[in-house]
């Protein structure tokens, strides 16, 4: 019965490299000419390159490796540049923001959180170029922007933990420690410190859509591979000309379900969960110190948790 079961048994198309189309006057040439990796044509398309970065590739490139590198740097230094130690302790080591004591000062001591400060920029720098040259290869190509504004919602939520909440705090030290262990320990003392963010309703929310986008997700992918003996695969056919995958499809989920998405619609669905995620999670935390200082209290008062 495994025949038909795609998940085990992927197709790998095999041809000459495709290019893509023409890029528009001006731009730079792709680079290297593609190639197939049968590993990689496993789980997506098997064809790898060619590469197009452009400038705000390359300057995105650089910003990232440059932060990497004073976070990285950072870590050896407080294990005394002992790469074994390094290795060992990787999960615990940390660079922390400036001290309290600092405020929100934009020049601080390098080893006192200047260095913190110097890998947020360079790494904040990093992801708006790499959002610049989303935006921009999908207006040039054609295309929608989604992507790029379904980038800009998780980069909302990582400048709300990094740069405006401190900023409105008025404290550096408020923001996010650049570590593992130590980020995972911020989260969980920034929600004691504020009386639980688990009664924080745009927390609630945030938590919703992510669950619901993991649901939303895996309801699809299952869905489009129980039908892609069908056809299924080729959505976009099947979205402007219904053929037997969509209307199987279809008639299962209205049998289990009672309704059904749409080959189309599915991915507004997916879309709007996925953005909702990151959106209302920078929003709980953007209002947590700022406007609500406990959020259990909050609660109380607001008949959502019952008073101790």
């Amino acid at each position: 019965m495994t025949t038909y079961q795609n998940i085990f048994t992927q197709v790998q198309v095999r041809g000459p490299v495709e290019p893509g189309v023409e890029l528009p006057p001006g731009d730079e040439a792709r680079t290297g000419k593609g190639f197939f990796s049968h590993l990689i044509g496993r789980i997506g398309n098997a064809q790898i390159g060619p590469i197009y970065l452009g400038f705000t590739g390359v300057a995105s490139l650089i910003c990232g490796f440059i932060a990497i590198e004073i976070i990285g740097f950072n870590m050896l230094a407080s294990v005394n540049w002992d790469p074994i130690a390094f290795g060992r302790e990787f999960f615990w080591l940390t660079l922390d923001p400036p001290g309290p004591e600092y405020g929100f000062q934009p020049f601080v001591p390098l080893n006192e959180g200047g260095w913190y400060i110097l890998a947020g920029f360079f790494l904040t720098a990093s992801i708006i170029l790499w959002w610049v040259r989303t935006y921009r290869r999908a207006i040039q190509l054609g295309l929608g922007t989604h992507v790029a504004w379904a980038f800009a919602s998780a980069i909302f939520l990582y400048l709300v933990l990094g740069f405006i909440r401190p900023m409105l705090m008025g404290d550096w030290s408020q923001a996010v420690p650049f570590g593992i262990f130590t980020h995972l320990d911020w989260t969980n003392n920034f929600s004691l410190m504020y009386g639980n963010l688990f009664y924080n309703p745009f927390h609630m929310l945030s938590i919703t859509f992510l669950y619901g986008s993991a649901l939303l997700f895996a309801m699809h992918g299952a869905t489009i591979l129980a039908v892609g003996r069908y056809g299924g695969d080729r959505e976009i056919e099947q979205i402007s000309d219904r053929g037997t995958a969509t209307e199987r499809a279809a008639l299962f989920w209205r049998w289990t379900m009672g309704f059904n998405a749409t080959m189309e619609s599915i991915h507004r669905w997916a879309w709007w969960f996925a953005v909702l995620t990151t959106l209302t999670g920078g929003i709980g935390i953007l209002i947590t110190g700022t406007v609500v200082d406990n959020w259990f209290i909050w609660a109380s008062e607001n008949g959502i948790a019952r008073p101790l």
